[in-house]
């Protein structure tokens, strides 16, 4: 195929992922007034974090190819299956980075995960690594994606960063530290000595002497228990419960949290969801 053909391709398949979407499928409100059926090139270009000028030339058949940390975003922003991620970078001539390191979240779990923007809930790779999160999962545990680097992983910034355990009473900081290790164990022997999971651990290893007593205990399939408790700074002590979602062929997992109707927890996790639509709506001004 020839240069031009595959940016006209290219150009044809973005309007058609586009054009499949409501704004109801990714989080989005529909305005009483809405005529488009599919999503805005405005709406696109927020999701995927690059300008709308860019959008439109690339549907159009116009513009420079793009890179491939703006295939993932087109790929995250317009909720791609992973054969379509695949097909999407294959049109630009580059092959699609491979699983797990390309940390695609697979249009299943974030069509769910469009659904609870209200509720506490987040996307997990492996080491630790947040993928995605919603607004009120911001509100409750931060903004775990900002972070680069090692400082990706929560099990790094947990033996690394005293501040990550902040909203985690000290009771259950032991237990904590013992199952991000074996999780960790886990991961290493899952996705290889090269993988993000063993540059995280043999970074550890030179830099927590905690950490270091705990990997030479070679303890493995500890998990997290279900209900988990916080000392928030703003609303105060919630015992939540975590539900998991884990998707075995990418090793992903999504959490959502959620406190028993009636309880203290209840309303302050309420309270947090509320501060979590603020911070949605400051988002998409």
């Amino acid at each position: 195929m020839s240069p031009v053909a595959a940016k006209a391709e290219l150009g044809a398949f973005l309007r058609a992922r586009r054009d499949a979407l409501r704004p109801e499928d990714v989080g989005l409100r529909r305005g009483p007034h809405r005529r488009a059926g599919g999503l805005r090139r405005e709406e696109v270009a927020e999701l995927c974090a690059i300008s709308v000028d860019y959008v439109g030339r690339l549907e159009r058949g116009g513009g420079p190819w793009p890179s491939s940390e703006v295939l993932a975003a087109l790929a995250r922003g317009l909720r791609l299956t992973s054969a379509e991620r695949d097909h999407l970078f294959s049109l630009c001539g580059r092959a699609a980075p491979l699983s797990p390191a390309a940390e695609h979240i697979d249009a299943g779990i974030q069509r769910i995960l469009d659904r609870l923007e209200d509720t506490p809930a987040q996307v997990m790779g492996q080491a630790g690594i947040t993928l995605r999160q919603t607004p009120a999962a911001v509100a409750l545990l931060g903004d775990e994606t900002a972070y680069r680097g090692l400082a990706r992983s929560g099990a790094y910034r947990w033996f690394t960063d005293p501040a990550s355990r902040d909203l985690y009473p000290e009771r259950d900081q032991e237990e904590n530290s013992r199952v991000r290790a074996s999780m960790l164990r886990e991961g290493v022997t899952r996705y290889g000595d090269r993988s993000f999971s063993a540059q995280v651990v043999t970074a550890l290893l030179g830099h927590s002497d905690e950490f270091r007593e705990l990997w030479h205990r070679n303890e493995v399939g500890l998990r997290f228990p279900a209900e988990k408790h916080f000392d928030h700074p703003e609303v105060g002590a919630l015992d939540l419960y975590c539900q998991t979602l884990i998707d075995a062929d990418c090793g992903q997992v999504l959490l959502v949290f959620t406190a028993a109707p009636g309880s203290d927890s209840y309303d302050r996790l309420a309270l947090l969801s509320v501060v979590g639509r603020q911070l949605l709506d400051d988002r998409t001004r």
